[in-house]
């Protein structure tokens, strides 16, 4: 009975706070929060962690060396560092909001994959031709380095 009243609450989160993601992608998240290991922020923000990073963690305004590949629900890959052979340098503070969220939790080192609501991303926008309005966007993201100040 305890886990089917999270499963609604979670439900209902998930519909009244992410108003702007579509149905399949509300559906796609509540079953990814479901998963062993995936975390699940206040934010709506899932992500799980592949790899434990060491080093620090950046401020929102520092300048962090990270590689990263961004997909859709789908699989469709419509942005990668990796494929372009080198990573990208960006401030926390300088992205999409589940991307500044994430990287102010990360240390160098660590790589995490990102599932995030189209609130958290592009919203009802979406971005270019290859990112649809209320999509959920699939990032794996690996930070490198800070190459500014750290977090206390």
């Amino acid at each position: 009975m305890l886990s089917l009243l999270r499963v609604l609450f979670f439900a209902l989160f998930i519909t009244s706070v992410l108003a702007g993601t579509t149905q399949e992608g509300l559906d796609w998240l509540a079953a990814k929060g479901k998963e062993e290991g995936v975390v699940t922020r206040p934010s709506g923000l899932l992500y799980k962690e592949l790899r434990a990073g060491t080093g620090k963690t950046p401020k929102v305004d520092s300048p962090t060396k990270c590689h990263y590949e961004g997909r859709l629900m789908d699989g469709t890959v419509f942005d990668s560092s990796y494929k372009r052979g080198h990573p990208a340098t960006f401030r926390p503070n300088q992205v999409i909001k589940g991307w500044t969220e994430a990287m102010q939790m990360m240390q160098e080192g660590g790589k995490w994959e990102l599932y995030l609501p189209s609130e958290l991303a592009y919203g009802d926008r979406g971005a270019g031709k290859d990112i649809p309005p209320g999509a959920v966007l699939i990032f794996t993201l690996e930070m490198l380095e800070v190459l500014g100040d750290a977090a206390e």
